[in-house]
């Protein structure tokens, strides 16, 4: 029943979605002109070098490819939708709701994930195409699960970040700090081996790694399948972690709600 109840919910998002498709599209103009940005840079600073920190030109346009696809995928949390609903204290019709607000909300996510997946296909295939070559996945079993935990791993993070809200009450600096760690400690704006040390054992710590950095090493083929195994079980583990960490968060943060108005 319950089981449904979640299916309703996020074939909602889904017709939610393709119903602004244009805006979605327009959306993920973006991403696609930073793709073509860090390719362009990368190929000025290869230009007269086969390889920098082992990465060859092939090697960063497949890792800039990955990490546009885990960009994409798991965007359709509507994150700035929830902040919204919790600074206005309209998040107390959803308690009355008989829906676990935590599944409720992935199952909105996840309804995004076939336009992603679309999207994700179109441009790596015009990417192939016109600015390849690019790899192919060295373990393509691993490489799949490690693609797939990334949504869970992505809405968890947003999730929690945007709890975040029933203490300050404006999330736009939450959602500008919380890009920049992303990005950072993810691998997404360079690999994390081009980072200092000290940066890139923490990174490894955190969940961050998991969302770009895993699938393109991975994806390229830069380290053992024993280790992409290994990165992989990490990456399980941060599911059902981010999991937990976000049900606890939101029993803490539903404390804090304030309703304005009579």
């Amino acid at each position: 029943m319950r089981v449904r109840a979640y299916a309703r919910v996020l074939r909602a998002s889904a017709k939610t979605i393709f119903a602004y498709r244009v805006s979605f599209l327009f959306g993920s103009v973006g991403a696609i002109f930073q793709l073509l940005a860090m390719v362009a840079l990368w190929t000025a600073l290869l230009r007269n070098r086969d390889e920098l920190a082992g990465f060859s030109l092939t090697d960063m346009k497949s890792y800039l490819l990955v990490g546009y696809a885990t960009g994409v995928l798991g965007t359709g949390f509507g994150e700035q939708w929830m902040a919204e609903r919790i600074r206005s204290g309209a998040v107390s019709l959803d308690l009355v709701k008989p829906l676990n607000y935590q599944k409720a909300r992935f199952a909105e996510s996840l309804g995004g994930l076939p336009m992603e997946v679309a999207l994700v296909v179109v441009v790596g295939t015009v990417f192939t195409s016109f600015a390849g070559p690019v790899m192919t996945p060295a373990y393509h079993l691993l490489f799949l699960i490690s693609l797939l935990a990334v949504v869970p791993i992505k809405f968890m993070i947003l999730y929690v970040s945007t709890l975040i809200c029933f203490w300050t009450q404006n999330y736009h600096g939450v959602s500008w700090a919380r890009n920049v760690i992303v990005a950072v400690f993810s691998g997404a704006l360079v690999p994390l081996v081009f980072l200092p040390q000290w940066v890139n054992v923490l990174a490894t710590a955190l969940p961050f790694a998991s969302i770009t950095s895993t699938p393109a090493l991975i994806f390229i083929g830069r380290i053992s399948e024993a280790e992409a195994a290994r990165l992989v079980g990490l990456q399980l583990m941060w599911v059902v972690l981010l999991w937990y960490i976000g049900q606890f968060a939101w029993r803490r943060s539903v404390r804090h709600l304030t309703v304005h108005g009579g």
